[in-house]
């Protein structure tokens, strides 16, 4: 991992200097917890801060809790972003996390987890404790305690549902362990949230600055489907499938709030509650450590004008990774309008019609692989070649030689995916940062990339490119975004001037 280590466990020195000066951009990459009071604080914390005898720095807000901190009622630590040095990286700590945070140990144990990460459960806990300071039964703990947090502070949900969307099968279990974290009982952190018509759920998503919404929409724009998904200039909605009913959920910037963006959920049953907000998470990159990719990207000629001129550029995740993945195949050198408009077709001739709320106006799902599997993909403008692979694609996702999973490493992703029929490495590559959101995953054979690591001669080779991008690592699909936004602006200057 090409990240410095003084960027992935901060030193005492720099974590005092950074919860002095309430320094968003660590937010989340530690949390403060002061010996005095027993409660542990996001370095954003408004409040006065403690004498530096008092405090002890934790990785995470499970190693706190560990240690009997309970968490802190103004900054919040529910409402952290995630540490994406250890969410997105192939170290077994982080491919656990991932697990962790898709919900794994709610239904599986600590061994199955270790088991199905190829490592002992012993060796497993270890790691954990050595990186994250608690093991992983306490990380997936407290994740589903902050977000219960959340529920009651920022939702009128019941607690019967709090207990049920964060994860608990009893209430009496809810209850006793929200106590001991806290040390108060989940109705004293009842609130009354002002009561909305369309009965939707709102809640806050954290992120560290800078962060680029704006230019995230504009990509996510370009791609929407009709009827499927919404972009306007401050928002993004969509209508997904979750459980038996289909759900609706509107992403903006939170009003007034600097460092977040609101998530307004309907139609979201409270066991899919957790589960939903973390893909959406994931999708808008909000967990992303924007001061770890400048560090390395800026020690590029090429990347370091960029990384100054569009800061805060995020990475684009996909909602569904078999949409994403149809798109990606009738994209394939053609542009994007046109890869949108052959999706738009498949939508409509195949699309599951569904009923809307008023007000919402999108009442279609995208089909998933038994719909397309056996489809007529014919008339529509595709060529036979590419009607092959998607259904190749629904095939092998049926039968279970490929798939989506989050923990896997990126090369073991690409080497299955290529073995599918009309699935070459930018295809493959591409997927990977739209669904995994791998951040080293790069579609090098693409002619934009070729051509802006080259802009006063002929395109850089394929093999060029990814010798030039090996200082990248591991944030070469960040360096994806900065010269796909650098050519989108230069061809802008282009037409303007003609």
């Amino acid at each position: 991992m090409n990240t410095p280590t003084s960027l992935l466990e901060p030193s005492a020195a720099v974590c005092e200097i950074a919860r002095l000066s309430r320094d968003a951009r660590f937010d989340g990459v530690f949390f403060t917890a002061v010996l005095s009071t027993r409660i542990y604080c996001r370095p954003v914390c408004p409040a006065r801060p403690p004498k530096p005898e008092n405090v002890v720095y934790y990785p995470s807000a499970a190693a706190a809790q560990a240690q009997g901190f309970r968490p802190c009622l103004r900054c919040r630590p529910e409402l952290a972003p995630g540490n994406q040095l250890w969410q997105q990286g192939e170290h077994l700590v982080s491919r656990g996390l991932k697990l962790i945070n898709e919900g794994y140990l709610a239904d599986h144990s600590l061994e199955m987890l270790a088991e199905r990460l190829d490592i002992g459960a012993r060796q497993l806990r270890r790691l954990f404790v050595k990186h994250l300071g608690a093991p992983p039964m306490a990380v997936h703990a407290t994740q589903r305690l902050l977000f219960a947090k959340q529920l009651l502070s920022e939702t009128s949900l019941s607690i019967t549902d709090v207990a049920m969307a964060s994860g608990f099968g009893s209430l009496r279990r809810f209850n006793a362990a929200f106590a001991e974290a806290n040390h108060a009982q989940p109705r004293d952190f009842r609130r009354s949230p002002k009561a909305r018509s369309d009965k939707a759920l709102v809640l806050r998503l954290g992120y560290r600055p800078p962060y680029d919404f704006s230019a995230l929409l504009g990509f996510l724009q370009t791609r929407a489907l009709p009827g499927i998904e919404q972009v306007e200039a401050h928002s993004y909605q969509r209508v997904f499938a979750t459980g038996d009913a289909p759900g609706w959920l509107r992403v903006s910037a939170w009003p007034g709030e600097q460092h977040a963006l609101q998530l307004e959920l309907l139609n979201v049953p409270p066991s899919q509650m957790l589960g939903v907000v973390t893909r959406i998470r994931r999708m808008f990159d909000l967990d992303a450590d924007p001061l770890a990719i400048a560090h390395t990207l800026n020690a590029s000629p090429l990347l370091a004008p960029l990384v100054e001129r569009y800061p805060g550029l995020r990475l684009p995740g996909g909602w569904d990774g078999f949409e994403v993945a149809v798109r990606a195949v009738l994209g394939q050198q053609v542009s994007v309008a046109a890869a949108r408009t052959l999706a738009s077709r498949i939508v409509h001739r195949y699309g599951i019609a569904i009923e809307s709320p008023a007000g919402v106006g999108l009442d279609c799902l995208f089909p998933g692989p038994e719909q397309l599997a056996e489809a007529d993909l014919g008339q529509m403008g595709i060529t036979q070649a590419r009607i092959d692979t998607i259904k190749g694609i629904a095939r092998a996702l049926i039968e279970g030689r490929v798939d989506f999973a989050v923990e896997q490493p990126l090369q073991t992703f690409i080497q299955r995916w290529v073995q599918l029929p009309g699935i070459g490495e930018w295809t493959a590559h591409y997927i990977a940062m739209r669904v995994l959101k791998h951040p080293d995953a790069f579609p090098a054979a693409d002619l934009i990339l070729r051509r802006e690591a080259n802009p006063r001669d002929a395109p850089l080779s394929t093999r060029a490119l990814q010798a030039l991008a090996e200082s990248w690592r591991p944030w070469r699909a960040y360096s994806v975004m900065y010269l796909w936004r650098a050519a989108t602006d230069s061809a802008a200057a282009r037409k303007e001037s003609t």
